[in-house]
C-alpha cells in the first residue's frame, strides 16, 4: 500500500478511534462512579450485545432461543453479581450455556463459548465494582490497564514497527506494540492503585498488571483468530473505527476474567479488596 494511503487510512482510523473513546469512556466512567443497578444494566447490555455480535459472526442456528436463554443469563447473573454472594453469577453463566449448548446442539461449542465470552465481558467488572468505594479504585484500575495497553500498543506498534506478534492471526500486531503496551498498562495502573484508599502495596499490583496487561493482549489475539476463522474483519460496525463491542472488549473480558479470579481465590466476601489489598 503507498505511504500516502496509509497516512490517510491512519489518520481516518485514529479520528473514529477518538471519536468514539470520547463518547463511550464517559459512559462508562460515569457508571462506574454510580455503581450498582446503573452499572450493571450497562455492562449487561453490552453483553447482550457481545452475545448477539457472536451469534451473526459464527451463524449459529437458532438464534432466537440463543439469544433468549442469553438474556436470562446475563440479567440473572448481574443481578447475582450485585448480591453479597456474587460467586454465584459464573454458576448462572456456567449454567446458561450448557443451556446455550441444548439449544444449538450442531455447533453447541460455539454457542457455549458464545454465551461464556459475552458473560466474562460483562460480569466479573460488576462483580469488581461492588458497592464500595474500593470497588471504583478497582474497575478503575481494570480500565486503566486494558486501555493504556491498547492505546500504547497501538501507537508504539505504529512508531517503532519491528517483527510481527503473531503475523498469521493479526498482520498488524509487533512485538515492539505489545511490549510498549504492556509497559504503559502497568505504569497507568500502578497510577490508579495509588490513589488514596486504593492498594496496601503497590509491588504485588505491578505484578499483577503485567500479568493482566498480557492476558488482555491474549485476548485481543484470541478474537482476531476467531474472526480470521470466519472470515471477517470486524465482529460488527456498531462502533465507528472500532468495529463491534466484541472487538473492543476482547482484551478487556480476558483481563477482568482473570481479574475476578485473583480477586475471589483471596477474597470471595469483598473481590476489590482481593485485587488491590497484599
Amino acid at each position: 500500500m503507498p505511504r500516502t494511503l496509509m497516512a490517510v487510512n491512519f489518520g481516518a482510523d485514529l479520528k473514529h478511534r477518538t471519536l468514539s473513546a470520547l463518547v463511550l469512556v464517559p459512559v462508562v466512567l460515569l457508571a462506574a462512579w454510580l455503581g450498582g443497578i446503573p452499572f450493571a444494566i450497562l455492562w449487561v447490555l453490552a453483553g447482550g450485545a457481545i452475545l448477539y455480535e457472536w451469534a451473526t459472526l459464527a451463524r449459529l442456528d437458532n438464534q432466537p432461543l440463543f439469544l433468549g436463554i442469553g438474556a436470562i443469563t446475563l440479567i440473572g447473573g448481574g443481578g447475582l453479581a450485585l448480591s453479597d454472594a456474587p460467586v454465584y453469577a459464573f454458576s448462572a453463566a456456567a449454567l446458561g450455556a450448557a443451556a446455550a449448548a441444548l439449544a444449538v446442539p450442531r455447533q453447541s461449542g460455539w454457542a457455549m463459548s458464545g454465551l461464556l465470552v459475552a458473560a466474562s465481558a460483562c460480569l466479573p467488572v460488576v462483580v469488581l465494582r461492588g458497592t464500595t468505594p474500593l470497588g471504583l479504585i478497582a474497575v478503575l484500575f481494570l480500565c486503566a490497564v486494558v486501555w493504556a495497553t491498547d492505546i500504547f500498543a497501538y501507537f508504539t506498534g505504529r512508531a517503532l514497527g519491528g517483527p510481527k506478534l503473531w503475523p498469521r492471526v493479526s498482520p498488524n500486531k509487533t512485538w515492539s506494540g505489545a511490549i510498549g503496551g504492556t509497559l504503559a498498562g502497568m505504569a497507568a495502573g500502578l497510577l490508579v492503585a495509588a490513589i488514596p484508599g486504593g492498594a496496601s502495596s503497590l509491588l504485588p499490583v505491578a505484578g499483577l498488571a503485567l500479568v493482566l496487561s498480557i492476558v488482555s493482549q491474549a485476548g485481543d489475539l484470541a478474537e482476531s483468530a476467531i474472526k480470521r476463522l470466519f472470515g471477517v474483519k470486524d465482529a460488527s460496525r456498531l462502533i465507528p473505527g472500532h468495529g463491534g463491542l466484541l472487538d473492543r472488549l476482547d482484551g478487556f473480558a480476558a483481563a477482568s476474567l482473570a481479574a475476578v479470579v485473583v480477586a475471589l481465590a483471596r477474597s470471595a466476601s469483598d473481590p476489590a479488596a482481593g485485587l488491590l489489598l497484599w
